[in-house]
């Protein structure tokens, strides 16, 4: 990875956009798309897109979402004490003592998650898991009336306050890593192409809202407008080299094994041997996860778009899913990356996606 995409990457990562409020994520990534892409722009969804090629043929949709897990504000107390639900997939017992970052009218104001003492838990509730319900937010406000004061809102959006940090010279350890590693790798590839292009059309999106996009999100909106021939998805998947990772019903995943390849489901299979093809000629390692029944990814929208799209899934092992500290592989992203590349170059404008 070169420095300048690693400094790219730690300034996405570091920057709150909890889903339905990525704004100032797809700020950074439309800002470092403008240095190569021909064309930039947001839609009303929240999405940005950087094209190449705009007028070439066939069209090539490549999405990662740029939302991260977060909380949001449902109640402010006479005591200055803040309550909040998830956005998005939380355990819980995560949250409990965490260090927040609140994204109000009046720019970030920080916090603490509190919860009462185990000192004065009684009985049985000892043992019991924590609920978003037994826990509150502190600001040091004092009283409702300050809270108010510093910009706080009920509806407003927050973030783990926890910054990316580097384990050994190939690890990176981050908050948002599902999925704003999806939306960097997707732009990679466009630089990658840019450097090197192909006859098709290459358009990179960085989706919204996938975390709580149960009818789409913005993969849904953006593909179609773009009108995808193809389309690839890059999200995070469990990496199974850690203790208690049941191989069996997840398969074998290694952090620094390469990327993760779909099949089944929202996974196109003439797509899926293409991938398998470029990633072979390019001598690029890969695993293949199951999806018999849905991926949870951004594809189960795109393939459903309009008349059908053929997509392909490609993902990133990641330690520690939904937590302020995934983990994952730079050479995993550099290879998801260059996997793209390699497939987007193989395409013509008579290729044929029916499967035979």
């Amino acid at each position: 990875m070169q420095p300048k995409s690693f400094d790219f990457l730690h300034t996405r990562l570091n920057t709150p956009a909890p889903s339905g409020f990525e704004a100032a994520a797809a700020a950074v990534w439309r800002e470092e798309a403008g240095t190569f892409a021909d064309d930039v722009r947001a839609d009303v969804s929240g999405n940005s897109i950087a094209l190449l090629n705009p007028d070439a043929s066939p069209r090539v949709m490549l999405a990662g979402h740029i939302d991260e897990i977060g909380i949001m504000i449902t109640h402010i107390d006479d005591d200055g004490f803040l309550y909040f639900e998830g956005i998005g997939g939380w355990d819980p017992q995560v949250l409990v003592a965490q260090r927040v970052l609140l994204l109000t009218k009046n720019g970030l104001v920080r916090g603490v998650v509190g919860k009462k003492p185990i000192h004065l838990i009684k009985g049985d509730d000892k043992e019991k898991a924590s609920k978003v319900t037994d826990l509150w937010m502190d600001i040091g406000a004092g009283k409702r009336a300050r809270a108010l004061e510093r910009g706080v809102r009920v509806g407003d959006p927050g973030v783990i306050d926890a910054k990316m940090i580097e384990l050994d010279d190939d690890l990176v350890v981050s908050r948002s890593i599902d999925n704003r590693i999806g939306a960097f790798i997707v732009l990679e590839a466009l630089r990658l192409l840019a450097q090197d292009r192909p006859a098709a059309q290459v358009a990179a999106v960085a989706t919204a809202q996938e975390e709580i996009g149960y009818s789409g999100g913005g993969a849904r909106t953006s593909a179609w407008v773009l009108e995808p021939d193809v389309a690839l998805v890059v999200d995070v998947t469990f990496a199974t080299d850690s203790p208690d990772m049941e191989k069996k019903e997840l398969g074998e995943h290694k952090i620094g094994g390469g990327p993760v390849l779909t099949r089944g489901s929202a996974a196109h299979p003439v797509v899926f041997e293409r991938l398998v093809a470029a990633a072979e000629k390019a001598a690029i390692p890969y695993t293949i996860s199951a999806a018999p029944r849905y991926t949870s990814t951004d594809a189960d929208a795109i393939y459903l778009s309009r008349a059908g799209v053929p997509t392909g899934i490609i993902a990133v092992p990641n330690r520690y899913m939904h937590s302020p500290n995934e983990l994952v592989s730079r050479r995993d992203l550099d290879a998801a990356a260059r996997l793209i590349a390699a497939f987007c170059r193989d395409l013509t404008p008579d290729v044929d996606f029916v499967p035979r």
